[in-house]
């Protein structure tokens, strides 16, 4: 990174370049990949329902009841409304995409507050009212309307950029860099210290004509950064997930694009592991690992893929399609804005190679492969537990079949106050209940850095992957783990130092399975997954556990298989994982199957 005085000459020998012009929105117009996500954002731009209002009853909820999702569903509305708004008149600046947008404008800078009532602490810790608390969306907030001012504010009334400017100052800029005191999130290595950083950074870089001033916001901005790489090792793996690599990292990239631009500083360099970290971790066809609160679609903005190809070189995953306006439920103006300025269609359709990725510092392991022409995946994980956003997962694993998790990993839960809180782990999804994991001697996975996994063996062997961990610091017994995978059939070896020790062994998935003696069938759309096990040592039972997804509170069904008996020195499971759809009879034999 750069010290104070490299930013301060920078600013004053560098010819400011726009970080975007409208002429990169009117080139996005004529582009057929961009097609449907432009047809989305004219229909909500174009929408004529008021926006829907942020009470003080709905505010008071979340300290009430712990509920989130009430108010943040009609904030993240109004915040779709806003980015729609704002492309639209960018895309095409009609008289009547202006005037939409200066409504637009008046309603968000007239909110009681741009930060989140979970967020609330935020300002609290430094006196201060919720309106001025300096959280990730009131960040998100402010550099979307310093952009959209400074991209149009020749085209929209004067008072109305004055007013928004004034807010994004009063709001962010002031209570942030007039404080010497640092943001909770200026020490956090997770996403919070690049969004809030970045996006904060992104407007100053709009707003501040100060060039003095400016060379102390930049410099702020990149001290919050350096912190956030320290959040990545050497193999550039997000512990996070994809979605927050797409959080995080996102935002390190779209402000380091932007300060080239402004100061020909550059401190994307020296980030191509992590900026590689999706394409290791891809499953094909949209899909990738989801451990920790990931998801398995986790959605990648092809604009942000697009730049890091360009400037890094950085290998791309398998993409079908630009994303769709309404797939990112927070509708982040940095992610909508890049994605129609930056996009190259040629990043659409590279097809994920088979191979192993292993990444050392997370101990993540993923192979792909194609077996009779349909893609397999197999991921395993060892780390800690207590891993940002951790899950109690170590040992953990998910096998993806053709496009379908036949055996799962959840992803994230609910985010509610208890999701965050001491009763975190009740929730299904970071609990170890929620994991195909062993649960030894009564006791399940819990929190904790000292619960720790070390990896044995990892690499291939005549076609054959193998992942060994020894998971004694986990479970204060000695346990190890021993996945061999070859595409087609997955061996598991589970081993006990301690004998006779209550066991449980469970196998998480959204299918539901059918049980026979010995074995256990997961019957897909597409194909089926197959445990093999000692009927002598096990009792199986299934349970069905009902719960909500993570963002929509849509219904979400779990199956859970446990199989039940006592530790051994050895245990052994096989998982073959087979092609064919359609029903399964009583005794886990496909019926009316199909292999098309």
């Amino acid at each position: 990174m750069y010290n104070l005085v490299q930013i301060r000459d920078a600013i004053a020998a560098h010819e400011p370049r726009p970080i975007l012009t409208r002429a990169d929105f009117a080139r996005a117009s004529a582009e057929p990949a961009l097609a449907p996500l432009i047809a989305g954002i004219r229909a909500e731009a174009a929408a004529t329902a008021p926006l829907p209002e942020l009470t003080r009853e709905l505010w008071r909820r979340y300290a009430g009841t712990g509920d989130r999702m009430a108010y943040e569903r009609r904030y993240f509305a109004r915040r779709a409304r806003l980015a729609a708004r704002t492309a639209d008149a960018l895309l095409e600046p009609s008289s009547e995409a202006l005037a939409r947008l200066d409504e637009v404008l008046w309603q968000i800078a007239g909110e009681h507050s741009w930060c989140l009532p979970a967020h609330e602490p935020h300002a609290v810790l430094f006196g201060r009212t919720a309106d001025l608390g300096v959280d990730l969306f009131a960040c998100e907030t402010a550099h979307t309307l310093a952009e959209a001012v400074g991209l149009l504010g020749d085209l929209l009334p004067a008072d109305t950029v004055s007013h928004v400017e004034s807010e994004v100052r009063r709001r962010v800029l002031a209570p942030w860099l007039d404080d010497i005191r640092p943001q909770r999130w200026e020490t956090m290595t997770n996403n919070w210290s690049a969004v809030c950083a970045g996006a904060a950074g992104m407007a100053a870089l709009w707003l501040e004509t100060d060039p003095h001033r400016l060379a102390g916001v930049v410099d702020r901005v990149l001290r919050a950064m350096t912190v956030f790489r320290t959040g990545f090792a050497g193999d550039g793996g997000c512990a996070e997930g994809v979605s927050y690599w797409v959080y995080g990292y996102g935002y390190y990239a779209y402000f380091a694009e932007a300060l080239r631009e402004r100061t020909g500083l550059d401190i994307l360099p020296g980030t191509e592991a992590i900026a590689a970290f999706p394409a290791a971790v891809d499953f094909g066809g949209g899909r990738s690992v989801s451990f920790s609160d990931g998801a398995e679609d986790a959605w990648i903005p092809t604009g942000l893929l697009t730049r890091l190809r360009d400037r890094l070189g950085t290998p791309v995953p398998e993409l079908g399609a630009v994303t769709a306006f309404a797939t990112d439920h927070c509708h982040r103006w940095a992610h909508l804005s890049r994605d129609l300025a930056w996009t190259d269609p040629a990043v659409l359709g590279v097809p994920a190679a088979d191979g192993t990725a292993y990444l050392p510092d997370l101990a993540w392991l993923v192979r792909r492969s194609t077996v009779d022409g349909r893609r397999a995946v197999f991921a395993a994980k060892g780390g800690h537990n207590d891993e940002p956003h951790n899950h109690n997962d170590l040992g953990h694993f998910l096998i993806d079949h053709d496009g379908e998790p036949l055996l799962a990993d959840l992803g994230a839960g609910l985010y509610d106050a208890d999701y965050f809180g001491p009763r975190r782990y009740e929730s299904l999804y970071p609990s170890a209940h929620g994991h195909s994991v062993p649960v030894v001697g009564g006791v399940a996975q819990e929190a904790g850095r000292e619960r720790a996994a070390r990896v044995l063996e990892h690499g291939e062997r005549d076609g054959v992957v193998h992942f060994a961990l020894d998971l004694s610091e986990v479970y204060g017994h000695g346990v190890t783990r021993r996945f061999a995978w070859d595409g087609r059939e997955l061996s598991i070896v589970d081993g006990f130092a301690a004998a006779g020790l209550d066991l449980a062994e469970l196998f998480v998935s959204r299918v539901e399975p059918r049980l026979s003696p010995g074995s256990v069938v997961w019957q897909g759309k597409r194909g089926r997954a197959v445990l093999t096990y000692d009927a002598a040592a096990f009792t199986a039972e299934t349970e069905r556990v009902e719960t909500v997804d993570h963002h929509h509170q849509r219904p979400d069904v779990v199956h859970r298989v446990r199989l039940t008996g006592r530790t051994a020195p050895e245990h052994r499971f096989r998982v073959v994982v087979e092609p064919g759809g359609g029903e399964v009879g009583p005794m886990g034999e496909a019926v009316s199957a199909t292999d098309g």
